[in-house]
């Protein structure tokens, strides 16, 4: 089975966003796979070791993601894909989607897709069914455990209700929740092999996109809230006629009522 698992690196989830110049920032803060893609990743490989095949790691970002991927190796993956492109620098997530959907294409026979529930950074939890909407595949998010089946899955999926199971074609984008799985740590021997790996670069020409490309949504200017102090005060009295009767002046002296 050809499988593909979508990653994402992003800043470690103890990191601060701060404010600089109109534009956020996270700071010095070290940059990590991000934790949901992990338990996606660690599927994906479950997956392999069952009904065999390969997993490939695919990534859209800077240089730097090339860390993520690595990690994504160490963990198991077969290989890695680092899609990079100046034209990617404002995308939003439709943007990304669309990349992430050509990368696939070019791929070539991929039945199973993984993502994981969301990024910790912008948490818009959307970027799988939009991908699986441009492949024109179905999508199930929010999944807790996957069996499968001569060409179809099972899905359970954690909803707000309860459980929920759902069937599905192949090939087929999957979004995993953390009760999925325990994502494994990476063993000596395949830090050793990620560390060496060769992961190349697709542009967007290379996967079919070209032009300019405009964000649905951007960011012209952010701004932090302004800090605002409260005080606690108790109003004391022998009976709670006497507090109710001391509230009352309280709030009639701040002009509340």
């Amino acid at each position: 089975m050809n499988i593909v698992v979508c990653v994402k690196q992003t800043p470690d989830t103890a990191a601060t966003i701060s404010i600089e110049e109109g534009k956020a920032t996270w700071g010095d803060a070290p940059l990590v796979l991000n934790p949901w893609d992990e338990y996606a990743v660690e599927q994906a490989i479950l997956t392999r070791e069952e009904l065999g095949g390969k997993v490939t790691a695919l990534s859209l970002g800077p240089e730097e993601a090339r860390e993520a991927l690595k990690l994504a190796l160490a963990m198991g993956c077969d290989e890695a894909i680092l899609i990079n492109d100046p034209l990617f620098e404002s995308a939003d997530t439709l943007i990304v989607s669309r990349a992430l959907a050509a990368g696939i294409m070019k791929l070539g026979e991929v039945e199973l897709v993984f993502f994981g529930r969301a990024s910790v950074d912008s948490d818009s939890g959307v970027l799988g069914s939009q991908t699986a909407r441009r492949l024109g595949w179905p999508s199930i998010s929010w999944a807790a455990a996957i069996s499968h089946h001569e060409g179809a899955i099972e899905v359970e999926r954690m909803i707000d209700e309860g459980r929920q199971v759902v069937r599905s074609s192949l090939p087929a984008v999957i979004s995993v929740v953390k009760e999925i799985n325990e994502p494994r740590y990476p063993s000596f021997m395949g830090i050793r092999k990620a560390s060496k790996a060769e992961i190349p670069t697709w542009s967007a020409e290379s996967i079919g996109i070209d032009g300019s490309l405009s964000p649905a949504v951007t960011w012209p200017e952010m701004f932090a809230p302004q800090v605002k102090s409260a005080e606690c005060e108790f109003i004391a009295g022998q009976s709670a006629q006497e507090i109710a009767e001391g509230l009352a002046d309280r709030l009639i002296a701040e002009k509340v009522i």
